[in-house]
């Protein structure tokens, strides 16, 4: 069973959301959860075929404040998102208005396909998970809810079936084919560590992440749509080379495979494996030089790893690019030195949001503001920058 969090850093969101809570309802939340965002290092687009990645869980979280109710009425509200769901739990739970209460009413449903709700609640989200930024601002949200729903009934899941909740929630209900990368960063995040996730047998390992090194998040704020848009062309592909290779997933390929076959396979779909199998190759590495202190190949593989979305898998954007190309200015992969910065790389889906670098902490507000400088100046458009640590997964809050 998880511990419950300490407050003190969430305590200012708290308030806000307690005080945004009883303006909206006319009661005081008897309940609180939060669950973070996520940041992926390096696998991306290997979830889904049955690799692996290396997420950690951010400093930024989707809190839910929350009271029961005594009728089996549910009222969902945002500070941030306009309208408000109302849902009666004696009815189907469906898609509805407004569209971002899609991802909690995913998570009512799915709970009640196997566990009792025997009362309606008033629930108020606060995120601080920028939205369209790469940053799982979903998978967030539908762990935490999962996180509230256990709270109301005094149910006990383990991280990992909170997880599978909330990927139901996005997958099966919302529409999204994702893989469960995401929800299991938010679940099962650690502090300090970044997880090493195997995504067909679902084992985690936490890796340490070596102190006097800042996780760097730049936010292109070129935001991205992925629901039935590009995302789920790419899992089509990866799905046609797997078949055209005759293996189970692109996780059971190799280059020399992949080679054997080149001639009978299309320039798009040779590319689109190409990335997959090598992304599996280098996030492997990756996890092993951290407990290492490899920097050298932790950089290679951060920026290969980018090369490879850019060229093979074609998930960038121009912004996301020119990031990546001013982070390497900085660059010196044999260590924490000179420039400060290690490796640099997109994060999430694609087609717009973040970029995550491991910087030397020191350092790490400077190196970010020139970066932020540097596109401004390109595009006109001003970054967001932060650093975090890795952060602990969902958690209950104590009002």
């Amino acid at each position: 069973m998880d511990l419950t969090c300490d407050v003190n850093d969430r305590s200012s969101q708290l308030v806000r959301a307690v005080v945004a809570f009883e303006q909206r309802f006319g009661h005081p939340p008897t309940h609180a959860v939060s669950a973070p965002g996520r940041v992926n290092l390096i696998g991306e687009h290997t979830d889904y075929n049955g690799g692996f990645v290396l997420p950690l869980a951010i400093q930024r979280q989707s809190v839910l404040v929350a009271r029961v109710r005594d009728d089996r009425r549910v009222r969902l509200g945002s500070t941030t998102l306009p309208g408000v769901a109302v849902l009666d739990l004696d009815q189907p739970i469906l898609q509805g208005e407004p569209p971002w209460s899609g991802y909690l009413r995913g998570v009512i449903a799915r709970w009640m396909q196997g566990h009792e709700l025997p009362h309606g609640f008033d629930a108020l989200l606060d995120s601080h998970v920028p939205l369209g930024g790469g940053l799982s601002s979903s998978a967030s949200i539908t762990v935490a809810m999962t996180r509230l729903l256990e709270a109301f009934t005094g149910t006990d899941l383990d991280g990992k079936q909170r997880a599978l909740m909330a990927h139901w929630a996005e997958h099966g209900f919302v529409g999204m084919p994702c893989g469960i990368m995401d929800p299991f960063a938010c679940s099962l995040g650690r502090a300090d560590h970044a997880l090493l996730i195997d995504c067909r047998s679902r084992e985690v390992t936490a890796v340490p992440l070596p102190p006097g090194v800042a996780v760097l998040v730049i936010n292109s704020n070129k935001t991205h749509e992925l629901v039935g848009g590009e995302y789920a062309v790419r899992r089509e592909q990866c799905e046609a080379a797997a078949k055209q290779l005759g293996v189970p997933a692109l996780r059971d390929a190799d280059m020399r495979m992949l080679e054997a076959a080149a001639d009978k396979l299309d320039d798009v779909t040779y590319r689109r494996a190409r990335h997959v199998i090598t992304e599996n190759q280098r996030t492997l590495a990756t996890a092993h030089a951290l407990r290492r202190g490899d920097w050298s190949t932790i950089g290679q593989c951060m920026f290969a790893s980018h090369r490879s979305m850019r060229d093979d898998f074609e998930i960038t954007t121009p912004e996301l690019d020119a990031l990546v190309d001013a982070a390497s200015c900085f660059g010196k992969t044999t260590g924490p030195s000179d420039g400060g910065l290690i490796g640099s790389r997109m994060t999430g889906g694609g087609f717009g949001g973040c970029t995550v670098s491991l910087v030397k902490a020191e350092v790490a507000d400077r190196v970010g503001a020139e970066i932020a400088s540097v596109y401004k100046r390109k595009f006109g458009v001003e970054a967001s920058v932060f650093t975090t640590k890795a952060a602990g997964g969902t958690c209950e809050l104590e009002l």
